[in-house]
């Protein structure tokens, strides 16, 4: 089990239980066969794969939130690209965890998970991608699945507030390349998004 009675995380056996997923992982795309073969050989070489500040290559969690609307962007402060929401893992913390709550804070929407979650409180692994993260950084980000109803985001002061969301064909349009595979992925899926 991933979390322990008092509801804090086990490290190791999230380490082991994401490798686990990643392995697993069916790809949507090249980009994706690819991204999984790099996460598992740098993440095999890290000692703390989720810490950011003793590793310039670490993990992330990022979240696609979807609904009736579509899919939610957000325009990245620092890089400027059009991307899910997504960041850091908190000390303590689980990628989806961490994906939840960045969603969470970044669109100001009461997201959760889409689509049940398994015995041990974890959500289907979505998507990897690896990709630069900025400052000679090298981000191994899983994302998960989140359901953002259908009301508009409304991101706190400090969050980017260029967000929205935007039908399938714009998202393809307007968001970064890296995202041009799973954004294809989920709309052939079609409106049921949980399954």
């Amino acid at each position: 089990m991933c979390v322990s009675e008092d509801g804090t995380v086990r490290h190791a056996a999230v380490i082991a239980r994401l490798r686990r997923d990643v392995i697993a992982k069916q790809p949507v795309d090249e980009r994706e066969r690819q991204s999984l073969s790099a996460f598992v050989e740098a993440f095999d070489q890290l000692e703390e794969p989720f810490e950011q500040e003793s590793n310039s290559i670490h993990v992330t969690g990022s979240a696609l939130v979807v609904g009736p609307r579509g899919v939610v962007l957000l325009k990245h402060k620092r890089l400027g690209f059009w991307l899910q929401p997504g960041g850091h893992i908190d000390p303590g913390e689980s990628p989806w965890a961490a994906a939840l709550r960045e969603a969470r804070e970044e669109t100001g929407l009461e997201v959760d998970f889409a689509g049940p979650l398994d015995s041990e409180g974890v959500p289907d692994l979505l998507h990897v991608d690896v990709h630069p993260g900025g400052r000679g950084h090298t981000h191994l980000d899983v994302r998960y699945l989140l359901d953002g109803g259908d009301a508009d985001p409304d991101p706190p002061e400090g969050e980017s507030q260029e967000i929205g969301w935007y039908d399938w064909e714009a998202a393809v349009e307007q968001a970064d390349p890296g995202l041009e595979g799973i954004l294809r992925f989920l709309q052939r899926r079609g409106p049921d998004l949980q399954k």
